[in-house]
């Protein structure tokens, strides 16, 4: 095992307040940024009008549940009728650092207030320390997992080598030449680096890591630790929300973000499940310049009690994640959705059944697009064509395999998720 780093609370005013305390602030917080959102983002005025309410009908969290829902799988559609943010922009865009798309597509903005995604106390408790060198492998094109990490980072006094993703042997050259010794990005790719490293005896000297936007399996996470000595924290947000959680050297589930507000919803009722029950993860954003109201993220988890952790926080802890509601399904840190490919299905029409299939191996996803095609058609150009086309619109690579007509069921999953997580 490595040797355990110190954790640093990083404002144990907001992570270790008692919960009773926390509840009266969050709802006047709440209380405000309904009003501000109401003001100034149109989507969010009519979606409490909607539910025959204005904004000094939301007092505190007592009056949450009144609040509908936005949800993350409606975002393509509002962005489309209302661009550029669906009406959920309170300020000018020009006002905003940066402009992102994400798959779906859903355009993402980064507010100019610094660490506007809140990853810097997630580093802190992963034991991130000002003046290392801290290496990102999250992408740093068009999506913001890239820029949400470098930010929380340098917000710390951390350096960052901005590497983002793929050229395995080029990162792990530079990251030995600088003495990284922090790592950010997906689990898979730090044990596919180490792996390089240790191929191209590279000396890499990663001591702490956090990992988010993929499953961390403990079978990986203790080959990292156990094997190339690296301390593994995970953390878990969106591209919409940030950082909503994140992981203390106690483990046993994440810590609620501090300056989120987060609900866990029961499928079947929409109202708050009980603890350790599972449900719908929903964000509410205490932010000026995107003041999210009650965003349904997709995500299932379940909800620990408020109770003080060993390590000195009193947030509730988010249980890992369960599952998906919708048609997305996260594959190597980007979401693959079935809307996306049945888009790009529709241009070819040799292709008259289909199914993405996704697997790993090695600690790895693997994507393959099964095909039923009902017209004779050379098919390797066709994979070509195919495999092209479903990267540009879905930004992840997957392999295409024609196959015997029959082999797809009537009625089967469009995105069929065969992993296995131990």
């Amino acid at each position: 095992m490595p040797a355990l780093r110190p954790s640093r609370i990083l404002d144990p005013s907001l992570e270790c307040q008692a919960p009773e305390t926390r509840r009266v602030l969050q709802g006047e917080r709440l209380r405000r940024t309904v009003a501000h959102a109401c003001a100034h983002a149109p989507r969010a005025r009519r979606t409490l009008a909607s539910a025959g309410l204005s904004p000094g009908d939301v007092h505190g969290l007592d009056d949450l549940a009144r609040v509908p829902l936005t949800r993350k799988d409606a975002l393509p559609a509002a962005q489309q009728e209302e661009p550029p943010f669906g009406g959920l922009l309170a300020v000018e865009p020009g006002r905003l650092a940066r402009i992102f798309m994400s798959p779906g597509p859903i355009f993402d903005p980064q507010g100019a207030n610094e660490d506007f995604w809140r990853f810097r106390h997630a580093l802190a408790a992963a034991g991130f320390r000002k003046g290392e060198v801290a290496h990102n492998a999250a992408s740093y094109h068009l999506t913001p997992l890239g820029f949400m990490l470098d930010a929380g980072a340098r917000a710390l006094g951390c350096a960052v080598i901005p590497a983002g993703v793929g050229q395995t042997e080029l990162q792990a050259k530079v990251a030995a030449h600088v003495g990284a010794t922090a790592y950010l990005g997906l689990p898979s790719f730090l044990h596919a680096l180490l792996a390089k490293g240790r191929e191209l005896s590279l000396p890499l000297r990663f001591e702490a890591a956090f990992v988010i936007a993929e499953m961390l399996p403990e079978s990986l996470r203790a080959e990292l630790e156990g094997e190339f000595g690296v301390r593994v924290l995970q953390g878990y947000g969106t591209a919409d929300l940030g950082c909503l959680a994140y992981e203390c050297p106690e483990k046993g589930g994440w810590h609620v973000h501090p300056d989120a507000l987060v609900e866990v919803l029961d499928l079947e009722t929409g109202k708050a499940a009980g603890p350790g029950q599972p449900g719908e993860v929903v964000g509410t954003l205490f932010d000026v310049a995107y003041p999210l109201l009650r965003f349904g993220t997709g995500d299932l988890s379940s909800l620990g009690p408020e109770e003080r952790c060993p390590c000195g926080r009193t947030t509730p802890k988010l249980h890992g994640l369960l599952g998906r509601v919708g048609d997305g399904v996260k594959v190597r840190g980007m979401f693959v959705r079935a809307g996306q490919i049945a888009e790009v299905m529709k241009r070819f029409p040799e292709v008259v059944r289909w199914q993405a299939v996704v697997t790993r191996e090695q600690h790895l996803d693997r994507l393959e697009y099964l095909l039923e095609l009902g017209s004779p058609a050379d098919e390797a150009a066709l994979a070509g064509r195919l495999a092209d086309a479903l990267r540009e619109e879905v930004k992840v690579r997957g392999d295409v395999r024609a196959a015997p007509p029959g082999t797809i069921p009537e009625g089967a999953k469009r995105i069929d998720d065969r992993r296995v997580w131990k």
